[in-house]
């Protein structure tokens, strides 16, 4: 729109909307005006997100594009307000809701008097003003509009009337009678008068109750609902050392609120699990424990507190914090913990990316399936998540970056990253950095053959590694036996295992400047 149209009709909105409202006030007579001050807000965030795709820095460049994109999460907010109730009925409108609010989970209790107070009706109004709507609410109706000048030599223009339609390119008004009627491209507007009158227009989402009591004063109350367009990320940084055998590891958490309201000084939780929410369309432990160290979190500004909750967990933050909407806030969800024992693992998977997940709906014998061959050795690290190596807490999905420090000038420099899934405490998480300069592989087929009665299928497979690195390496070679479920190892180079049932890892040493190769022979029947 037009940005001298939209600032016209948004003016005239805040003025005709503000008028409406005074009407309205006056004519239900509404015993209370809740209020709600700083610290009467608690929030329980929900994340929905997955790590590997959710990242908040897109959502403002997809919009940018056009895209409507919404926050994989929810929220569920307690709003502490104080009401002065009459005996009998009273009208209760709360103005300062959240705009994603879902309407079906909203509840209102009285602390005060519990029994003594009770919601007999309940509204949600949401038609909130703005400039499109105002116009609609004018259709028929007398209006001015001030046409801007067209030269140097003319005046602006006024033009009285009624307002026929209105839309994103022109403005129709009947000046007259029925064949007087002007069109006015929205380029030519310059402002846009309106005769004061009700439109029923509000400029917020407004909770509006019927609530009867029978103990008349001021009542601390509570209003409780769910709200859409909240979510948050758990982020990891780790640094390894020298050797790469230990590692620091520290985590933040990105809460995002776009819920269309703010909280001020709220009391934050978190909740970490795959909570089932069925969603209409259109004694807690401390994470500080066992820390060798101290940080500026202990010494008086308590950070997050972890609990198992029903079958997930809870994250309640020691302090109050404030979330503004439209914005993105991080807070520190753990101290960092050092001297955490790292491995670091080379992982060579030759076959092509394509053939990985692949497996047929009957015996593949097509001798040129999966003969191509990936050169790329993949790096990773693993690290154990229990006590004894510092950690032992539910770490949360989330994206995990890992740095190695220069020691020609102690700057951690990046080396990779990868995401996490929600981990349990003793267990172990593995993260893939990326591929190894300075090692290649190479797999070719070397045998493939088919027996005449067509229901044994054997293949041979050469792997050879070769290490230009200052020092020997263990690389596990990786394979996957995707041409059918019934196979056989009947010959190996060297000691294989199996993972599953369809993928075994052949553990070998690859000398330095040097090469190491594998064989195997795998039978298929059926």
């Amino acid at each position: 729109m037009h940005r001298p149209f939209l600032i016209a009709l948004i003016a005239l909105a805040m003025t005709s909307c503000a008028a409406a409202q005074q009407v309205e006030q006056d004519t239900t007579r509404p015993a209370t005006q809740p209020t709600a001050a700083a610290g009467d807000y608690a929030l329980t965030i929900y994340s929905t997100a997955d790590p590997a795709t959710f990242d908040p820095k897109d959502l403002e460049r997809q919009r940018r594009y056009g895209n409507q994109v919404e926050l994989p999460g929810y929220g569920v907010v307690r709003q502490m307000t104080k009401l002065d109730l009459k005996q009998g009925v009273n009208t209760v409108r709360v103005t300062d809701v959240a705009s994603g609010i879902d309407p079906t989970t909203v509840s209102f209790k009285s602390l005060t008097a519990p029994d003594a107070a009770a919601v007999l009706e309940q509204n949600y109004e949401y038609d909130v003003v703005s400039s499109e709507k105002i116009l609609e609410k004018y259709l028929g109706k007398r209006i001015n509009v001030t046409r801007k000048p067209a030269g140097a030599q003319t005046g602006a223009e006024t033009i009285m009337g009624t307002l026929l339609s209105a839309d994103h390119s022109n403005v129709v008004i009947q000046t007259g009678g029925a064949n007087d009627v002007q069109v006015v491209s929205r380029s030519e507007l310059a402002s846009i008068r309106l005769s004061r009158q009700q439109t029923g227009l509000i400029t917020k989402p407004t909770l509006v109750w019927n609530v009867g009591t029978d103990q008349p004063g001021q009542h601390d109350a509570q209003i409780t609902y769910q709200t859409d367009g909240m979510t948050w990320r758990a982020d990891y940084n780790v640094v390894v050392n020298k050797d790469d055998t230990k590692s620091q590891m520290g985590a933040w958490v990105s809460i995002l609120n776009e819920s269309g309201a703010s909280y001020p000084n709220a009391k934050l939780k978190l909740v970490a699990g795959d909570v089932q929410r069925v969603k209409p369309q259109d004694g807690g432990q401390s994470l500080f424990a066992g820390r060798e160290d101290t940080s500026w979190q202990e010494k008086g500004a308590p950070g997050f507190v972890e609990k198992s909750f029903f079958e997930y967990h809870l994250y309640t933050l020691g302090r109050p914090t404030s979330l503004a909407n439209n914005s993105t806030k991080q807070i520190e969800l753990f101290p960092t913990r050092t001297n955490i024992p790292v491995t670091k693992t080379f992982v060579y998977y030759g076959l092509p990316t394509q053939w990985r997940w692949w497996i047929g709906q009957e015996p593949n014998q097509d001798r040129q399936l999966g003969t191509q061959s990936n050169k790329k050795v993949d790096v990773y690290i693993k690290l154990r998540n229990d006590e004894k190596n510092g950690l032992g807490i539910p770490l949360p999905a989330g994206r995990l970056r890992v740095y190695k420090q220069d020691e020609a000038d102690a700057t951690d420099e990046f080396i990779g990253e990868d995401v996490i899934q929600h981990t349990p405490k003793d267990e172990d998480v593995l993260i893939k950095l990326g591929s190894a300069f300075d090692i290649v592989g190479e797999r070719k087929q070397t045998n493939f053959t088919v027996d005449s009665d067509g229901h044994v299928m054997t293949e041979s497979f050469e792997i050879v590694l070769r290490n230009h690195k200052k020092e020997a390496v263990t690389i596990i070679v990786k394979e996957n036996l995707f041409r059918w479920y019934n196979w056989e190892i009947t010959d190996s180079s060297d000691k294989w295992e199996k993972q599953d049932y369809r993928t075994i890892h052949i553990p070998v040493q690859v000398p330095v400047d040097g090469e190491k190769k594998v064989t195997y022979t795998v039978k298929y029947t059926w």
